[in-house]
């Protein structure tokens, strides 16, 4: 597959997947680096990470890095600026926030400030689209909120037609406009086998992320 760089110019792309550990950070690197190729200017936003140790997100770090390198519009920013709220407790940021108020309009504020230093905006979710921020509010509505195509993750195990499918569900059921993107990293001798016959007979076409690399 090739992603028409025109099609994503001046605009932000939020990275979202099924799962946890499902390869959201491996493919916001594909991402930044296959947009970058094209001749855009890319940006990076992370707007919640947890288990940050140190004062160190490892998602916004490993990113702030790369971009910097690839956009030099970046190399005065922090962590702070692309990750705005970080906490310890690896858990839902519903969770990990304890008593600390996420402010949507300020993420809003911020992704507006971001998208202004390059051609196009990658921002990476926590978790999955269920995962809470508030009580009533989950990752799938601050993607709404943002106004963003989504770029959804799924993997290669075993159960991914279910995690799939379900996740394709909801994206629908919020009318937001979306891709999907095969990462083969988990049971890749057995996907073959086990789940690309459906896959390949529901949707048809299929795109893997290494196919940007």
């Amino acid at each position: 597959m090739k992603i028409n760089k025109n099609d994503y110019l001046n605009k932000a792309i939020f990275v979202t997947a099924t799962n946890t550990d499902v390869g959201k950070t491996y493919a916001c690197e594909v991402f930044l680096n296959y947009f970058s190729k094209q001749g855009l200017k890319v940006g990076y936003f992370k707007p919640i990470e947890t288990g940050v140790t140190n004062n160190n997100p490892l998602d916004g770090s490993k990113m702030l890095n790369l971009v910097q390198k690839l956009n030099p519009n970046f190399k005065s920013l922090t962590t702070k600026d692309i990750v705005p709220y970080q906490f310890t407790l690896p858990a839902s940021p519903f969770v990990a926030k304890k008593d600390t108020i996420i402010d949507i309009e300020f993420l809003k504020k911020q992704k507006k400030f971001l998208q202004s230093l390059c051609d196009v905006l990658i921002i990476e979710g926590a978790g999955g689209l269920m995962v809470p921020i508030e009580k009533d509010f989950f990752i799938i509505d601050l993607i709404k909120e943002f106004n963003t195509k989504a770029f959804l993750i799924t993997p290669s195990k075993l159960g991914s037609i279910n995690d799939t499918l379900l996740s394709i569900e909801a994206l629908k059921h919020k009318n937001i406009d979306f891709e999907f993107f095969i990462n083969l990293f988990l049971d890749k001798k057995s996907f073959q086998n086990v789940s690309l016959p459906f896959l390949k007979e529901y949707f048809g076409t299929l795109n893997y992320l290494d196919e940007l690399i």
